[in-house]
């Protein structure tokens, strides 16, 4: 979740969340981007990633919280599990919930 530079901004240049989602990819993972900030087209034609338009529930085995968009720490830790299938795990790189609602933190 999240792609830009910095929280609440739509910049995405010198943004290290690729540096994730291409890591990802290396080992084969499936890996869809979400941020309501960001301009797809901008996105595709920088970086040839197509993020979507929501974040599917039930969808995905690991949530990553990548940028620290209001958004995100609006959303109650429920909603943002509900993305995840049984067992999923939840990635807050941000800090943005406390330790024990989430799976793991940098």
């Amino acid at each position: 979740m999240g792609l830009t530079f910095k929280e609440n901004c739509p910049d995405i240049r010198n943004t290290r969340v690729v540096d994730i989602v291409e890591e990802l990819k290396s080992y084969g993972v499936n890996v869809d981007v979400y941020d309501p900030w960001v301009n797809h087209e901008e996105a595709f034609d920088e970086y040839g990633i197509r993020p979507v338009e929501t974040a599917v529930q039930g969808k995905y085995d690991a949530v990553i919280l990548a940028v620290a968009h209001d958004q995100f720490r609006n959303m109650p830790i429920a909603d943002i599990k509900a993305l995840g299938k049984n067992q999923a795990i939840i990635y807050d790189l941000k800090y943005l919930f406390p330790a024990d609602q989430t799976d793991a933190r940098l």
